[in-house]
């Protein structure tokens, strides 16, 4: 297949970038997020797999885009009225926090995706309607699908975000290819605690590969029956973990896009993942430095 630019094969990302809102006793900071940002950045560290995003969010906010173009990212910009805007007010003690959502981006349809192509279709959900179930069945038909199913586990009511199930997952599984979930959303998706109990589930219900983050207890993958563990690199310091999924499922992808095995491309994640966490904001390695934490091997 090809991707928008007519370049063969390749990842394409899609997702919307948020603005994100930071208050505290003495800063408000203002900052872009999202799996489309944070994926995208990393991608654009590593080199070897076609890459182009597809992401949606006001003229207002467009700087973001012009970030990730100036990193090297091919980026397709689809109209909306408004940015997800996310705003996080901490008090004094910085452990709790009041979350909202002050603004929607209009959803990804079939009829604007229409014109995407690549091999691998990663679906960075931020928020519940951000694609229907219409979109994953659309985009199966034209290469591999692959879901961070965050956002389907969360709604917006009012300003305030709820958690939620994925109404559609029954319906949805069969058409995904991989699907990524931390270990509340596991949970949330099953009903297990356990991560092997989840992903047997998960494929059971027609998953074909399922990655399970789980934190500094490492990933759990499963495909055609076989489990696969991949442990945590242990990072020098942990600075930030903000977008630390994002940049799991970009290592994990672009090392299975170049038909690596699921364990060298997992662990290959978890090294990104571990550089990522020393440093703040999106990942900004090397693929040197991601093979010298695992020469290193300090699980």
């Amino acid at each position: 297949m090809e991707n928008i630019n007519g370049e063969k094969g390749g990842i394409c990302c899609i997702g919307h970038i948020t603005h994100d809102k930071i208050v505290t006793p003495r800063h408000t900071v203002h900052l872009p997020g999202g799996t489309a940002y944070y994926f995208g950045h990393a991608m654009s560290r590593l080199g070897k797999v076609p890459f182009n995003l597809v992401t949606s969010l006001a003229d207002s906010d467009l700087s973001a885009v012009e970030e990730l173009r100036g990193a090297g990212i091919d980026v397709e910009v689809i109209p909306s009225r408004a940015t997800v805007c996310f705003e996080n007010i901490y008090g004094e003690d910085y452990n709790h926090r009041t979350q909202r959502v002050s603004a929607k981006a209009d959803p990804f349809t079939e009829e604007k995706l229409s014109g995407v192509r690549g091999e691998v279709f990663h679906l960075g959900t931020l928020l519940a309607d951000d694609f229907s179930l219409g979109v994953i069945k659309s985009l199966s038909r034209r290469g591999r699908v692959s879901v961070d199913v965050q956002g389907y586990l969360r709604e917006v009511r009012g300003e305030k975000v709820e958690a939620i199930d994925w109404k559609d997952k029954e319906e949805a599984y069969p058409y995904i290819d991989i699907l990524k979930a931390n270990e509340h959303e596991m949970e949330v998706l099953t009903g297990s605690r356990d991560a092997v109990e989840a992903a047997r589930h998960l494929a059971g219900k027609g998953v074909k590969e399922v990655v399970l983050t789980l934190g500094s207890e490492g990933s759990l993958i499963y495909s055609g029956g076989m489990e696969y563990h991949i442990p945590a690199f242990r990072p020098r310091e942990v600075v930030d973990a903000t977008g630390c999924g994002d940049t799991y499922m970009a290592g994990y992808l672009y090392c299975r896009e170049q038909g690596k095995s699921i364990t060298e491309s997992g662990l290959f994640a978890a090294a990104m993942c571990t550089l990522k966490l020393e440093g703040s904001g999106p990942f900004k390695g090397s693929e040197e430095e991601i093979m010298e934490v695992l020469e290193k091997g300090e699980g």
